[in-house]
C-alpha cells in the first residue's frame, strides 16, 4: 500500500492508466525482488507475495481508474470491481456457518474460512492478474481494470476500499452502515456476505479507506 501511494504521489500529472499499471507493477517488482528477496529473480508464487488494490482519480485526464477490488460513487451511482470468484466462496462460507449449531464460535476461530482457503489459494495461483487485476508486481491485465470517464460537468466523487460493505455519499453514513452490519451480522453471512467476518477483538473485518471530493 505504501509503495503504491508513493508511486502515485510522484508520477507525472499526465500519466495514463496504462502508464500507471506498467509503472506501479515495475516499482513493486523491483522492490520485491531486490530489497526483500535480495537478488533479481522471478516473482514469488501469487499466494506468497503482497498485493494491493487502488482506485485513482486523474484530474488532468478526468478519469477514475479501478485496479483490484475497490469501489466508488459518482453522483451517488455505485461502481465496483470485485474479484469474480469471491461471491461464490462467500456463499459457501455462509452456508457452512449457517448450518452450525454454534455459529458464534466462528468469531474466535473461523474454520469456515479455513475450508474455503484451499480454493482461494488455487484461484490466486491460476487467475490472479489473468482473470482479475491486482497490483502485485506482475503484469496487470488492463481489460480487467475499470476506467470511468468523467465529463466536465460538476460531480461529487467518492473513492473507497471494499472495507465498506455499503458505500454511502458521506463518510458518516458509510461508517454508520458498517457499524450496523458489524452489530447485526458480524460474521458477514446474511444480507452482506464475505469470505471473512469481524473476528473477536477486531474493530472491523477489512481495511477501510474513504475520500469524497467535488470536481
Amino acid at each position: 500500500m505504501l509503495l503504491v501511494a508513493e508511486h502515485v504521489s510522484h508520477m507525472p500529472a499526465n500519466t495514463s492508466c496504462h502508464q500507471f499499471c506498467i509503472g506501479v507493477s515495475r516499482r513493486i517488482a523491483d522492490v520485491m525482488c531486490h530489497r526483500w528477496i535480495g537478488r533479481r529473480q522471478p516473482l514469488p508464487d501469487p499466494v506468497d507475495r503482497p498485493a494491493a488494490s487502488a482506485v485513482v482519480y486523474s484530474r488532468l485526464r478526468r478519469e477514475i481508474w479501478m485496479v483490484g477490488d475497490c469501489q466508488c460513487l459518482v453522483d451517488g451511482t455505485l461502481f465496483e470491481n470485485a474479484k469474480p470468484y469471491e461471491a461464490e466462496l462467500a456463499r459457501r462460507r455462509a452456508d457452512i456457518i449457517s448450518h452450525s449449531a454454534t455459529p458464534e464460535q466462528f468469531l474466535v476461530n473461523d474454520t469456515a474460512r479455513e475450508q474455503i482457503l484451499p480454493d482461494m489459494m488455487r484461484i490466486m495461483r491460476q487467475q490472479q492478474n489473468v482473470d482479475y487485476a491486482v497490483i502485485d508486481g506482475a503484469h496487470i491485465p488492463e481489460q480487467h481494470v475499470v476506467v470511468l470517464p468523467i465529463d466536465f460537468q460538476p460531480h461529487e466523487i467518492v473513492l473507497a476500499s471494499d472495507g465498506y460493505p455499503f458505500l454511502c455519499p458521506t463518510l458518516e453514513e458509510s461508517e454508520a452502515a458498517l457499524a450496523r452490519q458489524l452489530a447485526d451480522d458480524p460474521l458477514n453471512i446474511g444480507t452482506f456476505q464475505a469470505t471473512k467476518g469481524c473476528m473477536k477483538g477486531n474493530t472491523s473485518f477489512d481495511d477501510r479507506a474513504y475520500i469524497r471530493f467535488r470536481v
